[in-house]
């Protein structure tokens, strides 16, 4: 697991010069590389309950950024800036829940902190319940619920609800099956970079489920897709060569080499 970027966003309403001088030469120093520096100015506002703080104390025991390596740590500092409501915080330690990093693994602890950030808007979090929802991990399994949280996600444009949206349209799983549908929504992810979309894509089409089958086009989002999404490019590769000239094989790469530095 990997926790996502963040961007730090300093509140200044309850915060005195002097913490907000520290928050901003701890930021300066993580963005020089000097991560222990950075430590040492964002530890003392951690213990006095500065939540930013907190947050980038995780980060840097999560990564092992001027201290070792420490997922118990990492899960103690995220802790406290999730119960202070941050969504950085509560998105991350759910996904620490999930797989068990620095806590005892609980995929319903891991459902709690992907609600909360998830009603406070944040689309990672809402796809997180709305795949849990979908396969009833830490909670009942409800599909019309896991389509709800998925599409809150989709209009933030999470390439990955549009992704997921596009599966659930293809198994017919809380809405009715719909291999066009599932195409269409593919495609909105596989344009926003999302590999898993668009080696769904590159199925679609190789086998002309929900479009016209197109043998270029399908080895078009298998070279684009790369192995970023394990061995379905390379499945799609070795069935779309059986049917393709040189000349064609030659064009779909230099077509997702452009399409892959636009």
């Amino acid at each position: 697991m990997i926790l996502r970027p963040f961007l730090l966003i300093i509140l200044l309403i309850g915060l005195d010069s002097t913490a907000y001088a520290d928050l901003d030469t701890g930021m300066a120093a993580m963005n020089r590389g000097d991560f222990k520096g950075a430590f040492n100015e964002f530890k003392p506002l951690a213990e006095k309950e500065n939540v930013q703080a907190q947050v980038q104390m995780g980060y840097l025991y999560y990564y092992g950024k001027g201290v070792p390596v420490d997922y118990a740590e990492a899960a103690k500092w995220l802790c406290k800036a999730a119960d202070k409501g941050n969504t950085y915080a509560q998105f991350n330690l759910g996904r620490m829940y999930a797989t068990g990093k620095g806590v005892a693994k609980s995929p319903k602890e891991a459902v709690k902190y992907f609600r909360l950030a998830a009603t406070r808007g944040d689309a990672d979090s809402q796809v997180a319940l709305g795949i849990a929802y979908a396969y009833g991990t830490g909670i009942d399994k409800d599909e019309a619920e896991a389509v709800k949280w998925l599409r809150i996600a989709a209009k933030q444009g999470s390439p990955r609800a549009w992704g997921t949206l596009g599966k659930m349209y293809a198994t017919g799983s809380g809405v009715p099956q719909d291999d066009k549908e599932a195409v269409r929504h593919y495609l909105v992810a596989a344009e926003k970079g999302d590999a898993d979309a668009q080696a769904s894509l590159g199925f679609a089409f190789l086998l002309g489920q929900g479009v016209t089958k197109d043998i270029p086009k399908a080895y078009f989002w298998a070279e684009v897709v790369g192995e970023k999404a394990g061995n379905a490019g390379k499945i799609i590769k070795t069935k779309a060569e059986q049917a393709m000239t040189a000349t064609q094989i030659a064009e779909a790469k230099r077509q997702a080499g452009e399409w892959s530095h636009k």
